[in-house]
Order: structure tokens, then sequence, then C-alpha cells
């Protein structure tokens, strides 16, 4: 179970200015409460980590479960490009159950760690320093002919005595582990004393330039990320972290907060990953969906908010150059162009440049016109919708929240088990004329049936692009958000229903109304532009 030649030749060396990103999503991040994740959805993740381009997945802990090891089997033996790892005490029986796990994969990491710190000596292992001295060099040997790399960690490092840490990292180096972490367990440290640390590693660990010296930072005091960095600041060269920040207790080193100041502030560190960042905002959503945990709004890089503007003199600023209160590009990291939400602190110009966003041709003197209405509307709302201001716009009016001719009047969705029989949906839609009109569409599943039997109704071929679901348990209901691209443009729409099913449509619906309302409105919004 040696590296062989030809897979010595795949791992090719990193330059100096590389830093290794060390992901732990699927290890420490699915150890927090509310993350625990089956193997297909750990698959899922695995598969957006691969197409980040990380350079280690972490991906769980062997010995943990016969879940957990059947979990890491199926992502070594899926996942190609990155290395993939498992997370072992240092005893033999978990460093067997690691290597077998890992068996399918091309490039195997073993990550082994036993606790150095006094508090970690005395009350949890009750041993002797050296007695833990003798195991690490002990078992570090045993991990390594089992697979192609072993990294080892001294458990809570940063409140371990520096000249014991020395003597730990020199018995596993000097044992075969071509990495060693050093962990900051429980979120202890600040920017300068994490530097120093791995300065003084550096200069004085045996053969320091033979091992990559890593950094994993816990999120307790809120310091992960500047941690992580002043870690790397001070020598490291692997960065530790997970999606979304997840992991014990507060979480670990966010990966894409980690990565993107790297990438943002190359004239600053000098240094960079081989992450492909487009790709980042997508395993962001992934991990959400398949956790059931949404992304908090706020969320730095990937949060809704992260390049959304409110505010009239930020929305002025962005609309003549993003540059001025953006940083790095939406589109960098695999969002949506930035984001202009209407709201009371909103301008001129941020109303117009949403309505030309939804396709109107509108005057400034139109803007004018509405623009008291609109200053109205947002005082008692939090946001004014696409809806709102297609009303606005257009002139035409909102019944039920609604704005477009079609109402949602029955959901049949059917699915039959039987092999050969394709999921069908049967809608029902009354238009404002009071007609009614029932289509019969078959589709991939019953939800997409629906949606197709929508657009058959409205005569809108309208595409799904993003469809979130949240069960409100207080309320007893389903709240739907959808985004539907309809000729090139995107419309959101809301849907709120007891069912599941219901409120999908319910939102699919609405957006395609608003894209009906749309055309109706052009002709007159365009009449008007001439006419002034």
């Amino acid at each position: 179970m040696t590296r062989t030649e030809t897979e010595e030749s795949d791992v090719k060396a990193k330059p100096a200015d590389h830093v290794k990103i060390f992901d732990t999503t699927l290890r420490d991040g699915e150890q927090a409460p509310g993350f625990s994740m089956a193997t297909d959805a750990k698959m899922v993740v695995a598969r957006a980590l691969e197409a980040l381009n990380v350079d280690i997945i972490e991906a769980g802990f062997a010995a943990a479960s016969p879940g957990d090891a059947a979990a890491i089997s199926a992502i070594a033996s899926e996942i190609k490009g990155p290395t993939i790892c498992s997370l072992s005490r240092l005893n033999d029986k978990d460093i067997e159950a690691s290597a077998k796990a890992l068996e399918p994969a091309r490039h195997k990491r073993i990550h082994t760690f036993i606790g150095t710190s006094p508090l970690h000596r005395d009350a949890k292992l009750k041993m002797t320093k050296d007695e833990i001295i003798e195991k690490i060099g002990r078992l570090v040997a045993f991990a390594v002919p089992l697979c192609d790399e072993v990294e080892f960690s001294p458990e809570d490092a940063i409140r371990t005595e520096r000249d014991y840490l020395i003597e730990a990292v020199n018995t596993a180096i000097e044992a075969g582990a071509t990495t060693i972490n050093i962990p900051d367990t429980v979120g202890y440290t600040t920017t300068e004393e994490i530097a120093d640390l791995f300065r003084f590693l550096k200069e004085n660990a045996k053969d320091a330039d033979k091992v990559t010296f890593s950094t994993h930072c816990h999120d307790d005091l809120g310091m992960a990320v500047a941690n992580s960095l002043a870690a790397v600041r001070g020598g490291a060269r692997q960065i530790e972290c997970a999606i979304n920040g997840i992991g014990e207790r507060a979480g670990n080193c966010s990966l894409e907060e980690a990565v993107m100041a790297l990438e943002t502030r190359k004239d600053f560190f000098g240094l960079g990953t081989q992450i492909d960042t487009t790709k980042i905002y997508p395993a962001s959503l992934a991990l959400s969906r398949v956790t059931h945990n949404p992304i908090p709004r706020n969320k730095a890089v990937v949060g809704k908010n992260a390049f959304a503007h409110e505010s009239g003199i930020h929305q002025h600023g962005v609309l003549a150059n993003k540059r001025t209160y953006e940083i790095m590009d939406a589109e960098s990291v695999g969002m949506p162009a930035n984001s202009i939400v209407l709201g009371k602190h909103s301008g001129k110009h941020a109303v117009r440049a949403r309505a030309e966003a939804l396709g109107f041709k509108i005057s400034p003197q139109k803007v004018e016109d509405i623009f008291p209405a609109f200053k109205k509307l947002a005082d008692t709302t939090r946001e004014v919708s696409d809806a709102q201001l297609i009303k606005l716009v257009t002139g035409n009016s909102v019944v039920d929240g609604r704005v477009g001719p079609w109402r949602m009047r029955r959901t049949e969705l059917r699915i039959d088990m039987e092999e050969g029989t394709k999921p069908y949906a049967r809608i029902t839609l009354e238009h404002d004329s009071g007609e009614q009109h029932t289509v019969t569409h078959e589709g991939a599943g019953p939800i997409d049936a629906a949606f197709a039997a929508v657009c058959a109704i409205t005569d809108v071929s309208g595409v799904i692009k993003t469809l979130d679901l949240h069960h409100e348990a207080e309320e007893g209901v389903v709240r739907a958000d959808a985004v539907v691209t309809v000729d090139g443009r995107d419309y959101a729409g809301k849907g709120k229903e007891v069912d599941i099913a219901d409120a999908a449509v319910a939102a699919f619906v609405a957006a395609i109304n608003q894209a009906a309302a749309v055309r109706a409105g052009l002709g007159v919004v365009e009449s008007e532009a001439a006419a002034s």
C-alpha cells in the first residue's frame, strides 16, 4: 500500500508561494450538531470540493462508525483529484481503520493526533510527557507504510509548552510525518501569538524545510480566519478549513473567506491557492441544501447580502463603478452579479436600474413620477419586491400580493411507481378574465411536470433557476422562493402554502406572472418614454 512510482509522478511539487487548502467540512464540519451527513449527502459535498480543486479532502473519521468508514471509501473510489484523508486517533486500530477505508483512493493521507497540552495530558489522557512522545514516534512510524502521506497534529498545540511542542513535532518528523498541523483546538490564540509560534517552529524544528506546516483554527473568539492568515504569514503553507466555516462549537476557519482573502490581497500576502473561486458559491449552496442549514444572510463572500446594496449612496456608487463599494466581483465566487435591493434607503438611480433590469425602457420623468409612491411603499415594507415595482411602473394592480393575470387554483402531482410511467402534474390556473385553464403535463419529476404545465397554460416559457423551500413550524406553512429565467431575465417569485408542492408551484406562478406583466406593460412604458 506504499506509494508507487506512477503515483509519485502524479504528485507535483508545489511552489513556495502555494498555500494548500485542506478541507475538513466532511470531518470536523460534520461533527458539529445539526450538520451530520449521510453518505449520499457527503458525496454531493465531495463532488463540490473536487470542482473547487481543493488539495486535500478530509473525508471523515473512519474509526468513528461503520457509516463514516463507508463514506470515506465511497469518496475515495470516486474523487480522483484531491488527496483523500481520514482522521485517526494515535492508536493502531484507528490507523488501520483509516488505511482500509482509504484503499480505493488515488492519493491517501492518514491524519493522526494526540493531545499535548497540560490539560489534555493530565485531564484527558492521564499520560506523562515521555509516554506521549514514545507513542508519537511509534505510531506515526506505524502509519507511514500504510498510505502516501502522514499528517500529525499535537492537539491543543496553542496551550502546549513550546519546548515540549517542539519535542513532539520533531518526534513526528523523525518518524516520517510529512505534514505537521498546529491546531488551535479551542479558538484561544491571537494573530500575533500564532504568527510568532509558526516562525518559532520553522526556525527550530528539525528538517523544517522538508515538511509542510499547517494551521487549524477554531472560531470560538471569532478569529479563526484572521488567525489562519496570520499563521500563513508565519510560515504555514496549509490551511485547514471548512465550507461556510462549519465545525465544532463556533466553527472552523471559513474556506471561502481564507481563499478570497489570499486572492483579493495578493499584493499583501504574495501567496495563492489552486482553488477555482468561481465554484465557491455553488459549493456553499450545496452544503447548505444537503444539511438544511441556510447560509446566513450577512455571511462574508457567500451570504445574500455580500454583494447586495440598499443604501442610495452605495447603490449610486456601485452603478457608476462597482469598485466604489465592492472589493471583489460576485461572479468571481460564482454568485449572480451585484444585487440592488430596493428599500427605504434606495434612490432614483437604483429604481431605474432595477426597472431596466426587468426589461422596461423607463424615462427619467417616469422615475420622478413613481418615486414618491415608491418611497411611501418602501416605508411600509422591508423590501420592495419586483412585483411591487412592476405595479408602480405599469400601473397594474396587485391582487392578493400578486402581479399578473394568473391565479393558482388546483395542483395535482402524481408519480406512479410502476416501471416506465413518467411523473405528471395536472395544473389549473384562473385568468383575471375569469376563465380557468387546466393542463396535464409529464416531466422528469412531478414538480418539474407542474412547472411545464404552468408554462403551457400561460404561454410564458420559464426555466427554474433556484428554488428554496423553508418549513415554518410555528405557522404550519412552507415558504418557497423561486428564481425563474424568462427571455433571458430573472424573476423572483414567492409562495406560502401548507403543502410543499403547492408552495413550490405558487412561487413559480408568481415569477411567471411577473414576466407576463412585464410583457404586457412594456408597450405602455415605451410609449410614455417616447412621448417624453
